[in-house]
């Protein structure tokens, strides 16, 4: 799964990494994941918490972000000494220079080796667990826009007997309450509808945020009776526009992309705790693969490993030898 994953990655980065770079270019999901971490980052509106900025960071590096694997990095290479983790920054910041960011070399240090990573993300995915996430406090902090959008949510979501934390919450994470967002795959709107959803729900002007909010709640109201109020299921089909993700998922902790955005929909609903534990068998420590770095020296660029899990080590600075793993 991980590997799958990584690869689809690293093909985005090659065909597209200047893309990235853009982040007037980006998708709507990364943009919010982005723009919450940064609030989780440098307290803005909730607590300031490293470690849930390191998860929406990541998750928005999952996405194909460039500049989610650079913050991610920047912020476990230039934490203090005794938290810092220059190897596992290393690997990160290696993914955002495939994927446009070449200003992540500079927090890169070619005397340390590369961590090895069991999960693309497992490191931080707890803190989306367990992290406390004061959705007023974040809203309070927002446009007047984004707040007339919040408040659209709430008084709407009763109407249709759908939770207004969860609603509000996916609106966060789809777009970051922007109502004129529009993603690659042609989603519009705040709650980021596609064009089957539209039409499904006879949505003419998706970008009329009142029309487009209810054309959401009305399909939440439909997968939570179609899901027996399970929040998870519900969560995991609207992610994928309900083309039968929630079954293909399992419990939707079995896709890896899936997983990490049904954690941060309840942690923005202030569900997180309530969360299913994953009942599936976990991903198998070891995914070999090997990812080229842009030229960091005269000589050959190094590869870095994502596997499992190995401590940093020193290693001269004026080699970098390649390195990879068999398939």
């Amino acid at each position: 799964m991980f590997l799958r994953i990584l690869w689809r990655l690293l093909s985005a980065a090659f065909l597209a990494a200047p893309a990235y770079a853009d982040s007037d270019r980006q998708a709507p999901r990364v943009l919010a994941a982005l723009e919450q971490g940064r609030a989780a980052e440098l307290g803005i509106g909730i607590s300031k918490n490293p470690l849930l900025a390191m998860a929406l960071y990541c998750d928005a590096g999952m996405l194909a972000s460039g500049d989610g694997f650079f913050h991610l990095g920047r912020l476990l290479a230039s934490a203090p000494p005794a938290a810092r983790q220059q190897g596992l920054a290393n690997t990160y910041l290696a993914l955002a220079a495939r994927l446009g960011r070449q200003d992540a070399l500079k927090y890169y240090d070619a005397r340390v080796d590369s961590a090895l990573l069991d999960a693309p993300c497992g490191a931080f995915s707890a803190a989306t667990k367990t992290a406390a996430f004061d959705l007023d406090a974040y809203l309070a902090h927002q446009s007047a826009d984004k707040q007339k959008l919040a408040v659209l949510i709430r008084g709407l979501a009763n109407e249709y007997g759908v939770d207004a934390r969860l609603a509000l919450a996916i609106a966060l994470a789809e777009s970051n309450l922007d109502a004129n967002a529009v993603s690659p795959n042609k989603a519009q709107g705040v709650m980021q509808l596609d064009p089957e959803t539209q039409r499904r729900f006879g949505v003419t002007r998706p970008f009329d945020a009142e029309q487009n909010v209810r054309a959401a709640l009305a399909y939440l109201a439909s997968l939570d009776k179609r899901f027996l109020g399970d929040r998870g299921l519900i969560i995991a089909a609207y992610h994928a526009a309900d083309k039968e993700s929630a079954e293909l998922c399992g419990d939707a902790s079995s896709c890896f992309e899936t997983r990490q955005y049904v954690r941060h929909v309840l942690l923005f609903a202030g569900l997180a705790a309530a969360a299913p534990a994953d009942r599936r068998r976990q991903t198998p420590a070891l995914v070999p693969l090997a990812i080229p770095l842009p030229d960091l020296a005269s000589e050959q660029a190094p590869f870095v490993a994502v596997s499992g899990t190995a401590p940093a080590r020193r290693r001269p600075a004026k080699s970098v030898p390649g390195r990879r793993l068999a398939d």
